[in-house]
């Protein structure tokens, strides 16, 4: 059993998403005690934003690479491996400016591997990286719910996870945090009852 955890929010001890994936990952370890635990904060240790080389080392097979491509593999075919040998995948996920963070945007972008988390049919597309459960930790400064400004950041993230196959996905979430104290814990407390629930 092996639990991974993902902080993409810049404001470091003021993060709403770091609060919840810090009660998340302390509730799934009190479901699963013997469960191995994987950090990976996407501020403090970034992914590169993809380039024609990384491309190349998540996309294409290792016995074609050339040198430059066969140096980058191994970095780039550990983050996906991570997510694949995980049971249980917690996602901090704050809304900024309409969408997700650039470092969660550059994470995102190698899992989606053909023929490894989806391929296409003659059916259309088909994920191959269920069997996991996944949950968002969603954080906006304004009260969005599922409205179309928020089109980017929740639906972008629950978009993705179902074309790679996962069916178990759900959000917790904390809205008007940018209304100050008051209103980030009344929206903390109300997620905590939700996390109880999972």
């Amino acid at each position: 059993m092996q639990i991974l955890r993902i902080d993409s929010a810049t404001t470091g001890e003021q993060s709403v998403t770091r609060k919840l994936t810090d009660e998340l990952t302390r509730h799934f370890r009190e479901k699963h005690p013997d469960a191995k635990v994987v950090e990976r904060d996407l501020v403090a240790d970034p992914l590169p934003h993809i380039d024609p080389i990384t491309t190349k080392a998540i996309r294409t097979a290792p016995e074609t690479h050339e040198e430059a491509v066969a140096a980058a593999y191994p970095d780039e075919r550990a983050v996906l491996d991570e997510f694949l040998a995980s049971d249980v995948v917690i996602v901090g996920a704050p809304m900024y400016n309409f969408s997700i963070p650039s470092q969660l945007k550059a994470w995102l972008d190698r899992l989606g591997v053909p023929g490894v988390t989806f391929r296409y049919s003659e059916a259309g597309p088909e994920g191959l990286a269920g069997g996991r459960k996944v949950v968002i930790a969603s954080a906006r400064g304004g009260a969005y719910s599922n409205d179309d400004m928020a089109e980017n950041q929740e639906s972008l993230l629950a978009t993705m996870f179902g074309f790679l196959g996962v069916d178990d996905l759900s959000f917790v979430r904390v809205e008007k945090t940018g209304f100050g104290p008051e209103a980030i814990e009344e929206g903390l407390a109300a997620a905590k009852a939700e996390i109880a629930k999972l």
